[in-house]
């Protein structure tokens, strides 16, 4: 069995993936879990293993100021890891007493790390978790962002969950200011959700989270391919055998269920890492009825052209 899981790593090196979502700035990946130590940090096995599967490229997502220090740290001289620079919209009432403030610091991140800065986000609407932030305030500072778009002239990382109508409002009104549009990541809502905001010119993130009924398969099976791209939101979103989409999984990987036995070698239990986003591609070909290697091309060629225009093969 584990000769087998090598010849699968032999195998998948021809794909060519980029995940366009993961939280490596996560305590998680430096062995802590609620605060508590369990095993050492791991981050570079983790990195190696998404190298061996196929991936080019992850954008790791920052969705506050104080994610960007340690973010920037751990992907500096890495020709893989790349970040993006915004306010999750749970987290907007760190815009607090001093709202331009907070915007400076956020325009002194991206200037920092102008090489490494290729979206802004994660930002938008979250109506599923307001006891961390209201309405109008995850309005008011999403919008507020949307002014480092056109600064910048960077695409968008996008959040909406059960915020649809206001989200796709405060789009329209702003499209004047993103000549370049980004994606909507982690999407589960309707197709017509997913058009909409395609003919508004966004591409759709489809992870785990995306994967788990059997209506979500039904609608990103319509979702057309050049208007996908794919992610794993590590550590979280991983596709569980309880979810829908489990039944397409093929690649299976060594893991350890409790953390204190960990090696390096293994993945744990219900933590989610970048290697995973093998998973979320072939639930994609399972339910589109094509290959791995059709759709990693397509997803890729997506992906490099809104987040790295300049690499386009």
């Amino acid at each position: 069995m584990f000769i087998r899981r090598i010849n699968l790593y032999k195998i998948n090196k021809m794909l060519k993936l980029i995940d366009i979502g993961a939280n490596l700035a996560d305590p998680m990946f430096q062995g802590i879990y609620n605060g508590s130590s369990k095993h050492s940090p791991d981050l570079d096995y983790i990195l190696e293993r998404g190298r061996r599967i196929g991936l080019q490229k992850i954008i790791v997502t920052c969705g506050s100021i104080s994610d960007c220090d340690s973010t920037s740290k751990i992907i500096e001289g890495d020709d893989m890891l790349f970040m993006t620079v915004g306010c999750h919209p749970t987290r907007c009432d760190e815009f607090g007493a001093d709202p331009d403030g907070y915007l400076t610091s956020l325009c002194k991140q991206i200037d920092q790390n102008r090489d490494k800065v290729v979206a802004i986000g994660e930002c938008g609407l979250d109506y599923d978790r307001l006891h961390f932030c209201e309405k109008d305030i995850q309005k008011r500072y999403f919008e507020r962002q949307l002014d480092l778009v056109e600064k910048y002239n960077l695409p968008l990382f996008l959040h909406c969950r059960n915020a649809h109508d206001d989200f796709i409002e405060i789009m329209r009104q702003n499209l004047g200011k993103m000549p370049k549009r980004g994606v909507v990541h982690t999407f589960d809502g309707s197709l017509e959700d997913a058009q909409t905001l395609m003919e508004l010119g966004f591409y759709i993130g489809i992870n785990g989270c995306s994967l788990k009924t059997e209506e979500n398969l039904k609608v990103v099976a319509q979702i057309p391919d050049d208007r996908i791209m794919i992610e794993t939101d590590a550590p979280w979103c991983e596709i569980r055998p309880s979810h829908a989409g489990a039944k397409f999984v093929k690649t299976k990987f060594p893991s350890v269920k409790k953390k204190e036995k960990w090696e390096k070698s293994m993945l744990i239990a219900g933590r989610c890492e970048p290697v995973m986003i093998i998973h979320v591609l072939e639930v994609l070909a399972g339910i589109k009825n094509k290959s791995v290697e059709e759709l990693s091309e397509i997803y890729y060629q997506n992906t490099t052209k809104v987040f790295f225009p300049g690499q386009i093969n």
